[in-house]
């Protein structure tokens, strides 16, 4: 008998297995709320319309499938770009220093998913570290724009290569990284730069596009004069101003790191 109700129990104990378990999703099991962030992969919904956006960010297509070829600028030199070679219908948001300068741009960026990547200079950031740190935190790329943000072809070589090489240096002490990328103050450069960008480690110097009409590929900036003008603009209303023009002309936002 004893061993006649041992095989029962046990028969009943796979039959359950195989049957009554399947019938309950696991996920619904970790509670309603906790299930509902499991199946959340994209921004909240509302949280566009909390940014001042009519509608949610069209999703980037992947680039992995064909990431685009870069010509350098010379032998030995790295490609310089303000727009990148791609029929993805993308755009790429870029912003230099500044954003220290508008605390609720750490929530704008985590709340919508947004790839942004950030140029800094040493001396203009100062103690606003901190800040970029929770930027990188939240999906954001801190990327080079020299030490002390000098006009680039004033210099020498060698002191064009101190502030590039310098702030490479700096911003591995900071956050762990040598960026890829590098912008020069003012958007102006010469051979001189290009070549002590290569001999610092830069894969492709960033400079950007302010045309009205979009183009797939284009890099656009967000300048601090629109940030810091006598009008009280904020950097998140720059930001959002952008996107409703990115929305209405039909483009996504891409991670431009994924393409360089």
């Amino acid at each position: 008998m004893r061993r006649r109700g041992a095989t029962a129990a046990l028969l009943a104990g796979v039959l359950c297995l195989a049957g009554c378990a399947q019938s309950v999703d696991p996920i619904e099991r970790l509670g309603k709320k906790a299930a509902e962030k499991v199946r959340t992969h994209g921004p909240p919904e509302d949280a566009y319309r909390r940014w001042g956006l009519s509608a949610p960010l069209a999703a980037a297509p992947d680039p992995s499938v064909r990431r685009p070829a870069l010509r350098a600028a010379g032998p030995g030199l790295p490609p310089v770009v303000s727009r990148v070679p791609t029929r993805d219908k993308v755009v790429f948001l870029t912003f230099d220093d500044g954003a220290e300068r508008d605390p609720r741009f750490v929530d704008m960026v985590r709340e919508l998913r947004l790839p942004v990547s950030v140029f800094l200079t040493d001396s203009v950031v100062g103690p606003g570290y901190a800040h970029f740190g929770r930027l990188r935190a939240v999906g954001a790329s801190v990327q080079n724009h020299t030490l002390d943000h000098p006009y680039l072809p004033g210099l020498p070589y060698e002191g064009q290569r101190a502030e590039i090489c310098g702030q490479q240096e700096k911003l591995k002490q900071r956050f762990g990284i040598r960026p890829r990328l590098f912008r020069p103050p003012y958007g102006e450069y010469d051979d001189d730069t290009l070549r002590a960008a290569g001999d610092c480690g830069i894969a492709a110097v960033v400079l950007w596009r302010d045309a009205a009409l979009l183009r797939a590929g284009d890099i656009l900036h967000c300048p601090e004069g629109e940030v810091e003008g006598a009008g009280g603009g904020s950097l998140t209303g720059a930001t959002t101003g952008m996107l409703r023009r990115i929305q209405e002309q039909g483009f996504a936002v891409a991670r431009l790191e994924d393409y360089l």
